[in-house]
């Protein structure tokens, strides 16, 4: 595996890590507006991902099979929902928008709340993974500047989720140094998932199309269960939104600039 694939897959990492770091330079709370902000943009970043980097090139690479290669994109978007939606109710995680209520375990919200994060954090990392197996392949129409432009979305998406992280934590009292590498560690699943993919879809490149359709349906099993909730949950504001818009317009534009 080369310098570049090491530096695509560990990218989304960096942009987690680096939103874990703001609990040492905001408030102890993000207030709802910014929190939605954030939110917002992230789903935006992710649904031009999972069309312009993962669902354009599964049905590009699976023109061969003429009026069905649209098969390939729509069974595997299918499975990845379906195989998030399997986590979601055998993994005991904290939905992002539940608040605690009462007395409950300060540590059994934190464990759910990192979960949830951690969960969240499986598909990007097999989106990225299964873009880089196809650019290595060379057998889906993958460039590396496309797998690298998937990767920096995927980065620029994870720093405010970083935040979203560890920001809860310390207003719950957790020490800023725990609630960083809380952070953190909720992001290490990223590469795990990215290298693990690419060790599947190099091995059967045959079935890569269906792999980047399944990475586009995990995320957006992800944006709809999760993220769109959230950023409009409470009192009506149109701020969840245009963070969306300008997150798809900047994912967009950074995939078709540089890929």
């Amino acid at each position: 595996m080369n310098v570049q694939v090491w530096m695509g897959i560990m990218l989304p990492f960096l942009g987690t890590s680096l939103g874990a770091a703001m609990v040492f330079a905001l408030k102890d709370k993000i207030s709802d507006s910014v929190q939605r902000m954030l939110t917002g943009f992230a789903a935006g970043v992710m649904v031009a991902a999972s069309f312009w980097s993962l669902l354009q090139p599964a049905l590009d690479g699976a023109e061969g099979m003429g009026k069905l290669s649209f098969l390939p994109a729509a069974v595997g978007f299918l499975v990845g929902i379906g195989f998030l939606l399997l986590l979601d109710n055998v993994t005991p995680h904290m939905h992002m928008d539940e608040q605690s209520e009462g007395p409950k375990s300060n540590l059994k919200r934190t464990t759910k709340l990192i979960l949830a994060v951690t969960l969240h954090n499986i598909p990007e990392g097999m989106a990225v993974g299964v873009v880089y197996a196809g650019w290595v392949a060379g057998e889906t129409g993958v460039s590396r500047a496309a797998a690298f432009t998937l990767a920096l979305g995927i980065a620029l998406q994870n720093f405010p989720e970083g935040a979203i992280v560890s920001m809860p934590l310390r207003a719950a009292g957790m020490p800023k140094v725990k609630t960083f590498w809380y952070g953190v560690l909720s992001g290490i699943v990223e590469p795990i998932a990215a290298l693990l993919t690419i060790v599947a879809a190099s091995a059967v490149v045959s079935i890569l199309p269906y792999m980047l359709a399944f990475a586009a349906g995990a995320m957006m099993y992800v944006v709809v269960e999760e993220l769109i909730p959230e950023m409009s949950e409470g009192k009506h504001s149109n701020v969840g939104t245009v963070a969306f818009s300008l997150g798809f317009v900047l994912m967009m534009a950074l995939d078709v600039a540089l890929g």
